[in-house]
């Protein structure tokens, strides 16, 4: 009866489109290893603008697929997050077959949580379309079972992240009227690496005790402790954040285990050619809420 209910309301569906977007860490302090050989982490993460594509729409040939366009997507569509998120909904809830679109814009390797980004707007999405009732606390709950950081785009607000990178509590900052730079130079480094190349930990609490403070006095004290080991294998990480900060950007910081770059600008961006100071590059350009 229940699969019978979904299908009915599907049916009443031309699709929906929404745009997933990508999310930069302010701050990452790796705290301490743990016995099972996670590591424990502090950090704040914050939603940005830049956004991929993401369409639905109910399956003419009977079978759920995914289609990806835009930038390359290396792994085979039944390992994408979006196949595992619409898997994890259907185990729960069965669903009629989709099509889904995946446009590619958020680069990969980057630490912006583009992947996650797009299995927690899968959740969404389905959840809406076809009016399964399921509130945030569910989703959460079922987009933490796909990634680490799903989660943290079922709500898309600035959270501390603690432990292992999955507990969360409300962070009270707003980034509102600053803009945003983020470059992704070519190179990327893995999870696994950048991890490897981490030698000291942090007392836990600082970015807390740091992000309470005016954005200006970030630098030097908000820190990223991926970045040191990871610029020394991308030597362009340092020259990006150089770059930014001529460029008037008050606050610079590799994302999460990068390779992205991001710049924090009161204001208006002075530059207008920023795709030109960065020609190798990804960039994007935007305002924060």
């Amino acid at each position: 009866m229940q699969v019978t209910n979904v299908c009915d309301k599907m049916a009443k569906f031309v699709g929906m489109i929404v745009f997933p977007n990508a999310k930069i860490n302010l701050g990452l302090a790796i705290t301490g290893r743990r016995p099972d050989g996670y590591h424990d982490i502090e950090t704040v993460m914050y939603p940005v603008g830049w956004s991929d594509i993401l369409e639905i729409v109910p399956s003419k040939s009977g079978v759920t697929e995914l289609f990806t366009s835009g930038r390359s997507v290396e792994c085979p569509p039944e390992s994408n997050l979006v196949m595992k998120a619409y898997r994890a909904l259907d185990a729960i809830t069965p669903l009629p077959p989709v099509s889904i679109y995946l446009h590619k814009v958020i680069p990969d390797g980057a630490g912006l949580g583009g992947g996650s980004a797009d299995a927690a707007f899968t959740l969404k999405a389905l959840n809406a379309m076809m009016a399964l009732g399921l509130d945030d606390d569910r989703l959460e709950e079922i987009a933490a079972t796909i990634g680490a950081d799903c989660r943290f785009f079922i709500r898309n607000r600035p959270v501390t992240a603690t432990g292992t990178g999955t507990t969360f509590s409300p962070a009270d900052i707003t980034l509102a009227g600053y803009s945003i730079v983020i470059v992704k130079p070519a190179g990327s480094v893995s999870t696994r690496e950048a991890y490897a190349g981490v030698k000291s930990y942090t007392s836990p609490g600082r970015v807390a005790e740091t992000i309470v403070r005016p954005l200006p006095l970030w630098d030097g004290c908000l820190i990223n402790d991926f970045e040191a080991s990871v610029a020394t294998q991308l030597p362009e990480i340092t020259a990006i954040k150089q770059r930014l900060t001529d460029i008037g950007a008050a606050y610079t910081s590799m994302s999460g285990s990068g390779s992205a770059v991001y710049g924090l600008f009161e204001g208006d961006i002075l530059s207008d050619n920023i795709s030109e100071l960065f020609p190798e590059a990804d960039t994007y350009i935007g305002r924060l809420d």
